[in-house]
């Protein structure tokens, strides 16, 4: 019953509410990151969601696009804009995909979506983590978020999958505030944000 029908609408009515009372807080950030990221306050990227259904997720944009003489875009830790990291600490880069809820794109609780790219590289349990909506946050994320390894991301993901309920929902939505208020997890030993998921093997 909640998996089915009350988790959908309980989305619905906290993302509504919740792009209310946070809109000076957006209308603030986007600002920023309009003057920061040279007028492109947003970040969209294709992703997979329930059913590997592609979707455009729509966060805030935290990095430049500065390339280095080749073209190339500079390092992760390189095009990190000090409000972008800022963003990124508070997490209030997640903000517009309240956005993404509304529509029915994601979930405010499931795995976190990636990207299409990582489609096959997935073992079969693996890929069960797209049988429910991706999240805002998730089982992985009040469990180390980026400071885990891909190998125990995905066994959180499937774990959640299999145990979809209001209480679960409840326990990862309390728990991502502590998380947040602690910085916890932001990022992996060495690295801006994560390192690039290239398989199992």
């Amino acid at each position: 019953m909640y998996k089915k029908y009350i988790k959908r609408i309980f989305d619905f009515t906290v993302a509504f509410f919740g792009l209310l009372i946070l809109s000076p807080i957006f209308i603030i950030v986007t600002i920023g990151l309009y003057f920061s990221n040279q007028g492109k306050p947003f970040f969209f990227q294709k992703r997979p969601g329930k059913n590997v259904k592609i979707f455009s997720i729509i966060k805030f944009k935290t990095m430049n696009d500065k390339k280095d003489t080749n073209g190339d875009l500079l390092s992760d830790a390189e095009r990190l804009t000090p409000i972008g990291a800022f963003v990124r600490k508070t997490s209030l880069d997640e903000l517009p995909q309240l956005i993404n809820v509304l529509k029915g794109d994601m979930s405010l609780i499931g795995p976190r979506p990636l990207l299409p790219q990582y489609l096959s590289l997935y073992n079969d349990n693996q890929k069960r983590r797209h049988n429910v909506r991706p999240g805002i946050t998730g089982w992985a994320q009040v469990n180390g978020r980026n400071a885990i390894s891909w190998t125990k991301k995905f066994e959180l993901d499937v774990w959640y999958v299999d145990h979809v309920s209001f209480s679960t929902d409840m326990k990862v939505f309390f728990t991502t505030f502590k998380k947040v208020f602690k910085s916890e997890g932001i990022s992996q030993n060495g690295q801006a944000t994560m390192e690039a998921f290239n398989g199992n093997n």
